[in-house]
């Protein structure tokens, strides 16, 4: 699968969550916890990858004069991704843990798909396609393989104070992954041993 294959398909199950939050009424409290973190863990693997891998190619590529492109608007894109990510990174770590019956709850994660939503029509509509002049398609699947395993060793929570550029975020990223696996795994646990009338909320992550 090569890497706008494979990001595209992030973005519709992250937009499939959405709507089924969407769909979730007042009262359906676990529920939308539960929604919640997947989108929050999905978005965190999909960031990740995009900013360790797929910008870092682009920019290379970009910046070695590959391709029948904008250039300027190519790097331009690219930048303005990392600030999108930056924005989404905070409202996640500030939803990560939080109560779905908070009173913000439901405003974050809209103003969350809000942002979600413009950053994936712009990626689709305008750098996706100049990616694809950019690079032959072995490289495009190449670099969607690298990416793919990726998936496997980065962190599955937000952290909008870490570095999001190499080297730096290849660095601080390995790290966080470790403490997000051990988080989860604890979390897990917590879940497994709660009481059927309720369960205990983990602390907001930031």
């Amino acid at each position: 699968m090569d890497a706008i294959t494979l990001l595209k398909n992030d973005h519709k199950t992250v937009e499939d969550l959405f709507k089924r939050f969407e769909k979730l009424g007042p009262r359906a409290v676990k529920s939308k916890e539960d929604v919640v973190a997947r989108i929050i863990r999905e978005l965190s693997i999909h960031a990740a990858i995009e900013e360790m891998l797929f910008y870092p190619a682009i920019r290379q590529a970009v910046d070695d004069g590959n391709g029948d492109i904008d250039a300027p608007n190519v790097k331009d894109a690219v930048l303005e991704s990392l600030e999108e990510h930056h924005i989404v990174k905070w409202v996640l770590s500030e939803l990560d843990g939080m109560s779905a019956e908070s009173e913000r709850f439901d405003a974050k994660v809209t103003v969350l798909m809000e942002n979600v939503r413009h950053h994936v029509e712009e990626e689709e509509g305008d750098l996706f396609p100049q990616v694809r002049k950019l690079f032959p398609k072995q490289h495009l699947a190449d670099l969607g393989d690298a990416m793919a395993k990726a998936k496997k060793t980065v962190p599955t929570h937000p952290h909008p104070r870490s570095p999001d550029e190499p080297p730096g975020n290849l660095v601080a990223g390995a790290g966080a992954a470790l403490v997000d696996k051990a988080l989860d795994a604890g979390r897990k646990l917590v879940q497994q041993k709660a009481p059927r009338t309720g369960r205990p909320k983990a602390g907001s992550r930031r």
